[in-house]
């Protein structure tokens, strides 16, 4: 490969990297070209960015922009595939759900949240880990959660105060 070539190949993972917040490393070598065309096609239904890469092309675009995880660089090596996503916890469910069918994509490491995962044994952390979306729906869900039980409280206790009444008027009568 000229040396030009992997010029462009490193700006163009590094822009990569500035642009997407969550990037996971895997190896997806033994796939046979159908199993990987499927690979390729979940990705792109669950809005992953799929990427073949050297590995010293993508520690270059690492250190371009001043990663801060070096520990990443260790699981470079072999056959590696980056998987770019906007939400945290889509690419690990693919690994796990697809790699249990056909043995692989398996997890080498992944960058999520501003933090930093390695080796396989983290795949099922990953899976549990909350997207940003989900955690908002949490949170809103607790915000409601009490406003739900005074409305219910006052609208029952309405109709408590008012038996009572309708009661009170009865016996009066």
């Amino acid at each position: 490969m000229r040396k030009e070539d992997k010029k462009i190949i490193i700006e163009s993972l590094a822009e990569q990297l500035q642009q997407t917040p969550h990037f996971y490393i895997a190896d997806t070598s033994g796939l046979n070209a159908e199993n990987t065309t499927k690979l390729r096609r979940e990705c792109f239904a669950r809005n992953i960015k799929l990427v073949v890469v050297k590995n010293t092309l993508l520690q270059k675009a690492l250190e371009k922009n001043n990663f801060p995880e070096t520990a990443l660089y260790e699981v470079l090596s072999g056959p590696t595939s980056v998987m770019f996503t906007e939400t945290a916890n889509v690419p690990a469910r693919l690994i796990k759900e697809f790699g249990a069918k056909h043995g692989k994509p398996e997890l080498k490491g992944a960058y999520v949240q501003e933090c930093l995962y390695l080796g396989a044994g983290a795949l099922e952390t990953l899976v549990h880990v909350k997207s940003r979306e989900e955690l908002i729906g949490d949170v809103i869900g607790a915000l409601q959660s009490p406003a739900k039980n005074v409305i219910s409280a006052l609208q029952s206790g309405g109709q408590t105060i008012a038996g009572i009444l309708k009661t009170l008027e009865e016996r009066a009568a």
